[in-house]
């Protein structure tokens, strides 16, 4: 359809709408100056306009494009501008967040460089660029800093044998320490190693509460840049010994002591016992108790953190199946060979993805071989809440909100001061105690997958075969929106299926980013857009985003976590995508679109956008209806259209496609010869059957199997577990047991000297309550004791016995 030929009121809604709007005039010129984003005007500067088409010439060379696109948040990573060369000697700065400004420069071929600066934050952040000395930025892109444990190994220095670096002058650690680094990473032929200590000012909670790295001294200058150094260390000065916390920074020997935001590497931040004074050296666990008591001191006079941090899964399956309010501790973690260094007795430990929202605090929750609790109340390997997030909170910047490093001074270097270094870990565990599971709700599961089949928050599932754009989810409560894409599958012999699929996913939360998931044009390849433009992983699988946080792994799926506690995975599943939606229980009553309305009611889950209702029984025509009514609206889709086909496809042309003639479950028909095969294969699974019929094709029919059965497994895993909370063990005695879901039983025993009043043992029971309280042991008589009187009066009457016989013999004898 030629664009002349629209009548008015949609030219006016493809000026107006989320679309490219109209084709640009052939010649059209105008510059990307100051514009980058913008699809207006006579071309384009928008990330769409590639696919389209309508970019303006000098796009590249103003919406800047840049290689690496990462480094830490530690700053001191070195990268080019992209398409842009610079032949006339000029200054080059750059500005990263209006505010932060680094020198960069032109070098011999004429290629722009960048230096990332020193920040105290996570995600992407804009900056731009000035060739006239600060006089005028136009340029503009984005730069992404990383927490400092998510960078690669070869962008750091590296602290041989790190644990001896961290317990340094306590016992049996003394001597020589080491460092290496990638030579190739500084093109410096010397190099000077630095110290930087980091600190947190001000009073806590306050609007005066400051982080700050600062420069302390050199370890080192001109050493030669062959990767390794080694040294004896020295107690700090003085006016030094105050920062415990801190990372070293090697960088060229041209730079003068503590320059800033230079070409760098840093090493991970750690415990500076190397580096504390003479008074540690000498009675290193006076000293540490002596800091474990003050920090105890100030615990005491901080917020409770603790009333806002969400409950931990009960389970180990729990929570590894609830990946939208929990992540893998990379500490801890079970895919990796279970490397659990602070929970020795753990085979997998979780963090709570969000920040509490007051405090910013995070939640911790270790499990054991056997998917049970691991809680400090039983064990130093328990869990730890954290005051400070390990991964930060925006706005970030200030206490305790910094990545990482809020985390160390608040919840690490306590530990070092109280278990590692002196044994006062009790008091480090009683303000950092393990949450057990009673106020855990495990998320409502939904999932979309195949031809495509839907299974709803409340259990109902449905085939639709639209084409088109649709709903999946809407909710309120915090303005999520979820959208899917869905077309039919080209055969191999050019024909098209009756059957559709999911071919793009789209969510927005509020006003976060928008992500988008599709499968590649012509590829079938996973990829993800951020704002309509295309991301790279290849440095960087998770990254930080306005309002969630994104992880791909290297099994073509995308993991979606939003500020709500909504999770979304995203995965490819033969020709199309699976989607599986995980929904906190805050979200009941609050949802609608083509996966339900969830309020544990499956009979109203096919709900029109009027309100009206299908039964349960509706046919399959009167649920494809359904369907159809809930196609994406163009004014509020937050799908993609950067190609000619998506833009004369879904956006000129209606959402839901009227002419598509779609194949109803009631038409299947099995070939004879199929019968066999589809009975092995799908068994009585009608979503696969329903698919190699669709198709033609087994691999679709086993893909939807597969995606059906990790459905069902996940939701198995997320079923509400009781639990009847920590029980403790009598005093004068202990227990025997950990777990403490229904029908665990806990035993207790006495110590020798005291009898136990009450019962031996206690089952929890269905309604989370224990059948019987812990029993108390009683000063007395125990069986023990008991024994030994009788035992102990027996040998002192066969002591006596025998006295006076041999005394009757003697005087016999006489």
């Amino acid at each position: 359809m030629k664009l002349s030929l629209l009548p008015c009121a949609l030219l006016l809604l493809l000026a107006t709408g989320p679309g490219p709007g109209p084709w640009p005039a052939a010649g059209a010129q105008e510059s990307c100056s100051q514009r980058c984003g913008d699809r207006g005007g006579l071309c384009s500067c928008h990330p769409t306009c590639f696919g389209l088409g309508t970019c303006c010439k000098d796009l590249r060379e103003f919406c800047l494009e840049i290689t690496p696109y990462s480094g830490s948040m530690m700053g001191g990573k070195d990268f080019v501008v992209q398409h842009l060369t610079w032949n006339i000697q000029t200054n080059v700065i750059c500005r990263f967040k209006e505010s932060v400004q680094t020198l960069g420069h032109v070098d011999n071929f004429g290629r722009v460089h960048c230096v990332s600066p020193l920040l105290y934050e996570t995600g992407r952040i804009p900056f731009t660029l000035s060739m006239d000395n600060g006089q005028s930025f136009p340029r503009s892109g984005t730069w992404l800093a990383v927490h400092p444990s998510k960078v690669s190994e070869m962008e750091k220095s590296h602290l041989v044998n790190e644990t001896r670096w961290q317990y340094y002058g306590t016992t049996d650690a003394r001597g020589n320490l080491s460092l290496t680094w990638n030579t190739t990473a500084l093109s410096t032929r010397s190099v000077s190693i630095e110290l930087w200590g980091y600190e947190e000012t001000g009073k806590p909670y306050s609007e005066d509460w400051t982080a700050k790295w600062s420069y302390l001294y050199p370890l080192a200058t001109n050493v030669p840049n062959t990767g390794f150094f080694t040294f004896t260390p020295k107690p700090a000065p003085q006016n030094y010994q105050r920062w415990e916390v801190g990372a070293l920074r090697i960088i060229g020997s041209n730079h003068y002591p503590g320059q800033k935001d230079v070409h760098a590497l840093w090493s991970n931040e750690h415990a500076l016992a190397w580096h504390l004074g003479s008074d540690f050296q000498a009675d290193p666990v006076a000293w540490a108790r002596d800091q474990c008591l003050n920090w105890e001191r100030l615990e005491d006079t901080l917020p409770n953190f603790l009333e806002e941090v969400p409950d931990c899964p009960c389970t180990l399956d729990q929570a590894r199946a609830d990946s939208g309010r929990f992540h893998t501790d990379y500490g801890c973690d079970i895919e990796h060979g279970s490397v659990c260094t602070y929970h020795p007795e753990a085979v997998h430990c979780v963090r709570s993805v969000q920040a509490s929202p007051r405090y910013a605090s995070g939640q911790q929750c270790c499990y054991t071989k056997a998917g049970t609790q691991l809680l400090t109340s039983d064990s130093i390997s328990g869990s730890t809440p954290d005051r400070g997030h390990d991964w930060g909170a925006p706005p970030f910047r200030a206490p305790p909100r910094v990545p990482g490093l809020s985390h160390w001074l608040y919840d690490v270097i306590s530990f070092y001061h109280c278990c590692l270094w002196a044994p006062e870990c009790s008091r480090y565990m009683l303000r950092r105690p393990s949450s057990d599971c009673r106020s855990y709700r495990p998320p409502r599961l939904a999932s979309a997958f195949g031809d495509p089949h839907f299974v709803t928050f409340d259990g109902a599932n449905f085939t639709f075969n639209g084409y088109g754009e649709y709903v999946l989810l809407e909710a309120v409560l915090t303005n999520l929106r979820v959208q899917a894409r869905a077309q039919p599958r080209t055969r191999p012999n050019g024909t098209q299926d009756r059957g559709t699929g999911l071919t793009a996913l789209a969510v927005q939360e509020g006003n976060s980013d928008v992500v988008e998931v599709r499968l590649a044009e012509g590829t079938g390849a996973l990829q993800v857009l951020l704002n309509q433009q295309v991301l790279s992983f290849t440095e960087q699988k998770w990254m930080d985003l306005n309002g969630m946080f994104l992880s791909v792994s290297a099994r073509d799926s995308v993991s979606i976590m939003l500020s709500s506690g909504a999770g979304l995975e995203v995965s490819v599943q033969g020709s199309f995508l699976s989607l599986t939606v995980l929904l906190p229980e805050k979200f009941l009553t609050h949802t609608q679109g083509l996966l339900g309305t969830l309020n544990d009611n499956a009979t109203d889950d096919f709900t029109l956008r009027s309100g009206r209702v299908l039964p349960p029984t509706a046919s399959s025509r009167e649920l494809y209806q359904f369907g159809a009514d809930w196609a994406v609206e163009n004014a509020s889709s937050l799908l993609t259209y950067d190609s000619r086909f998506l833009v004369n496809k879904f956006l000129y042309g209606p959402k839901h496609d009227p002419t598509f003639q779609p194949l109803f479950p009631e038409e299947i028909t099995l070939n004879p010869n199929q019968e066999a095969e589809v009975a092995k294969l799908c068994g009585d699974n009608h979503f696969c059957s329903f698919d190699v019929v669709a198709t033609g094709s087994l691999s679709v029919g086993n893909a939807t199997r597969l995606a059906h059965e990790s459905h069902q497994y996940r939701k198995q895993s997320l079923q509400p577990v009781v639990s009847c909370g920590w029980l403790a063990p009598p005093l004068n005695g202990h227990k025997e047991g950990t777990k403490y879901l229904k029908g665990s039983e806990i035993y207790f025993h006495c110590e020798n000297g005291y009898s136990l009043a009450g019962a031996e043992v206690s089952t929890c029971l269905a309604d989370g309550t224990w059948s019987s309280p812990t029993p108390t042991c009683q000063p007395g008589r125990s069986h023990a004791v008991l024994l030994s009187i009788i035992f102990g009066g027996l040998a002192l009457v066969a002591v006596v016995t025998l006295l006076y016989v041999l005394l009757h013999r003697r005087k016999s004898n006489m």
